[in-house]
């Protein structure tokens, strides 16, 4: 007699929700990243967000001189033809391009290894030592994790499960 085994994972609710949010993050951003960079800008990064029956597209470039209301324009025309052709979002979206700010988001290892010494403000998917919010200064990455030093106390956060980073204004 055979045995069968079957396992089964469940993830919740949120887990899927932000498996599928970074999923059209990362598409779009793979589509989009080389033209972007050819018309002059830095795709600094891509963000996905569905609030109801709302969903944005928010695009955040920068380039050395700065980003004004004509280069979001020239990027915008650039992504939204880009996008028309390949589709990626099966639903009505709004689409935002917009420069990183002063409380710039922060995405990729590059942009941690960038701004060590700044203060920034990190939620994770998930908690991580029992918490999900860490507000602290930043001293870098390193081997797939944030490192983050919150009232004398370092963490290291994966890369992997961050939901959302932006420096402190």
């Amino acid at each position: 007699m055979g045995f069968l085994f079957i396992w089964r994972f469940e993830i919740g609710p949120w887990a899927l929700f932000f498996y599928i949010i970074m999923a059209v993050s990362d598409q779009v951003e793979q589509l989009i990243e080389l033209p972007i960079e050819s018309l002059g800008y830095e795709l600094v990064g891509v963000e996905y967000i569905k609030n109801g029956s709302n969903t944005i597209l928010r695009i955040y470039i920068d380039a050395e001189q700065g980003i004004g209301i004509e280069d979001c324009e020239r990027v915008s025309h650039q992504v939204n033809g880009i996008l028309e052709v390949e589709d990626p979002i099966n639903s009505a979206y709004s689409l935002e391009v917009s420069s990183p700010g002063f409380d710039r988001p922060l995405f990729k290892a590059k942009d941690f290894e960038r701004f060590v010494g700044n203060e920034v403000k990190i939620s994770m998917k998930l908690p991580i030592q029992g918490r999900r919010n860490f507000k602290g200064v930043l001293q870098g990455f390193d081997d797939g994790e944030i490192l983050i030093v919150v009232d004398g106390e370092e963490y290291g956060l994966p890369l992997t499960k961050l939901a959302k980073a932006r420096l402190v204004a």
